[in-house]
């Protein structure tokens, strides 16, 4: 079972990680972006190891609905609102249970993508989160380890796609070659499901 601990060292991990890569980030983001995505998240997830800290909520719903609305409040650009929502609608379908298994969590989850491709209007192959985020999930029924997995294979197949949403998608062409950097966030958020459960 997932408690409210789970969620927390989750979204600390997933902070610690979006640190150490920020720069990476950032770098992926400047060929077909504004070049701040890295510093963007970086922002975005300190914000949120701190309000954890301070509101300390006490159901896994809780801590992503928390994570959720500070994101959407402290990141730019169209990351805020894609993560805040991803996390936020995730933590609404989890609701006020203490702890939920991991089928509830691969269930919610799922709720949450589905939300973020609504709002983003991008599917998989459109060279976005969510050609990470997608196959992460379909995984998650296995184990959190073949979840990042899928996440990451996801991540790396954006190489050769050209951008059909978002600001990427403005360069046509030009595009392909570059890895996204919202799939490559998002594989790191799902690598940090890993690392809180000590796998």
């Amino acid at each position: 079972m997932l408690d409210a601990d789970f969620f927390r060292r989750w979204m600390t991990a997933t902070a610690a990680s979006v640190d150490r890569e920020a720069e990476r980030l950032t770098a992926l983001d400047s060929p077909i972006g504004d070049a701040d995505h890295g510093s963007n998240l970086k922002r975005g997830f300190t914000a949120v190891v701190a309000t954890l800290e301070k509101e300390a909520p006490d159901t896994p719903g809780a801590v992503l609905t928390v994570t959720g609305r500070q994101l959407i409040s402290t990141v730019g650009g169209a990351s805020g609102p894609l993560y805040g929502t991803l996390l936020r609608r995730t933590g609404k379908a989890l609701g006020d249970a203490a702890e939920v298994t991991e089928e509830q969590f691969a269930d919610a989850l799922r709720t949450g993508v589905e939300a973020v491709m609504t709002l983003g209007g991008a599917a998989p192959g459109d060279k976005t989160m969510i050609d990470a985020l997608v196959p992460a999930v379909d995984a998650l029924a296995g184990s959190f380890a073949a979840a990042r997995a899928a996440a990451e294979e996801g991540a790396a197949a954006t190489t050769p796609l050209q951008a059909r949403k978002g600001r990427a998608s403005y360069l046509g062409e030009r595009s392909i070659g570059h890895q996204d950097p919202g799939a490559t966030s998002a594989a790191l958020l799902i690598a940090a499901l890993v690392e809180a459960a000590g796998e």
